[in-house]
């Protein structure tokens, strides 16, 4: 059903490409296709001028009806909005689109990891590793830094030393948990 729903907005998106090209751009393509949708299919939803320009983008930005096939047509329609909007090159789209595939992202954690820059970031540590350990182990060690840590929240800056992170850990993890109410008697130490 998605995929036939991302198809079915690519092909409007490529239809309206087209007629935009054949009329010009100020013969209000959309609008009167939005109006005549709306007429055609009253009961359906999806069809407002501004999700017909999402639609033209769409199309704009994945010209290849092979894509829509592959990797964003396994995605929600929301999801390759976020995509669409948030990302302008195509290989970090397709790349965030094939990770949110893989892993299973909702459309908030691929907002949140596009924000953060996530695949950008996996994988940049420069190590010795392949020199320094035999194989198994340097290629464990390397996986291991790919997932940098996020604590930005904490307020620390980047000279903060692990025994004031782990303060700051503690007392958020406290305040959260204080939050909830009672119920969470808990009390947490910072080791020494």
């Amino acid at each position: 059903m998605n995929r036939e729903l991302v198809l079915l907005y690519w092909q409007i998106g490529r239809d309206i490409l087209a007629r935009q090209a054949e009329q010009g751009w100020g013969a209000k393509v959309i609008e009167r296709l939005a109006e005549d949708l709306r007429l055609a299919f009253p009961e359906m939803k999806g069809f407002s001028r501004a999700n017909l320009m999402y639609m033209r983008a769409f199309a704009e930005a994945w010209p290849d009806a092979e894509i829509v096939q592959q990797a964003v047509g396994q995605l929600p329609w929301g999801h390759n909005l976020v995509l669409l909007t948030r990302l302008k090159d195509p290989a970090q789209r397709l790349a965030y689109a094939e990770s949110a595939i893989a892993h299973g992202w909702s459309r908030n954690v691929l907002n949140i990891h596009i924000e953060t820059r996530l695949l950008e970031r996996s994988g940049q540590a420069v190590t010795h590793f392949a020199s320094s350990l035999p194989r198994p182990q340097s290629d464990l060690a390397r996986e291991s830094l790919k997932d940098p840590y996020r604590l930005d929240f904490l307020g620390l800056g980047r000279e903060a030393g692990e025994r004031e992170i782990e303060a700051a850990l503690v007392k958020h993890v406290t305040e959260f948990l204080l939050e909830l109410g009672t119920g969470f008697n808990i009390t947490l130490q910072c080791s020494d």
